[in-house]
């Protein structure tokens, strides 16, 4: 199991989870931030330090939002606008920096 970021990060993109995650598996997108679900040590230090309540244990996301553990695992294993392969296992999320663009579904979603 890993964390997902959810809902309420997006169009807030706060940051402060980055600053927290010791392995620096967390990456920003576009209107969200993403975390990488392969890389993620299950350590649960990005969910207090998020000020919205957007990041959820994989087991404890609300139903209205399971579909944001795919977006999670989607932004990785997909190719996205301007990146022609898949981000894969890119590591350093605060290397690359924001990214820019999102899955297909949290470029439409309305909260």
């Amino acid at each position: 199991m890993t964390y997902v970021i959810g809902a309420a990060c997006v169009d807030v993109l706060d940051k402060a989870c980055i600053e927290e995650c010791p392995v620096d598996c967390i990456f920003i997108g576009n209107r969200m931030a993403y975390i990488q679900p392969d890389e993620c040590t299950d350590c649960g230090a990005c969910e207090p330090a998020c000020p919205v309540e957007a990041i959820y244990y994989e087991d404890d996301l609300p139903p209205d939002q399971e579909q944001f553990a795919t977006e999670n695992a989607r932004f990785f294993t997909d190719p996205l606008p301007g990146h022609p392969t898949p981000l894969g296992h890119p590591g350093n999320g605060t290397r690359l920096g924001a990214l820019g663009v999102d899955t297909a579904y949290v470029r439409e979603y309305h909260p």
